[in-house]
């Protein structure tokens, strides 16, 4: 299977730190609307953490693949708010 991380920019895909950074940046925008911040920033935070000492190739690519994948998902719903559109089909 594919990595998700495909359908990031290469310089977010490629670096965990940049990744983490904007994970951050998304959970403070989605606490701010929903007033829960330093919950959802607390819990990015708790999940780097967590994992930031994993050496097998396979989990940490799936680590990553996770995370794009919620902020594919963000940005996802965030466009489709905007234009009114359904970009994904529910199966």
């Amino acid at each position: 299977m594919p990595s998700l991380q495909a359908a990031l920019p290469p310089e977010l895909a490629n670096n965990t730190i940049r990744l983490y950074r904007e994970c951050l940046r998304r959970a403070k925008y989605i606490g701010h609307k929903q007033h829960n911040t330093e919950l959802l920033v607390n819990l990015v935070r708790q999940n780097f953490r967590r994992n930031m000492h994993e050496t097998d190739p396979e989990k940490i690519q799936k680590m990553k693949d996770d995370a794009a994948r919620g902020l594919i998902n963000h940005i996802l719903y965030e466009a489709e708010k905007l234009s009114g559109r359904k970009f994904s089909q529910a199966s």
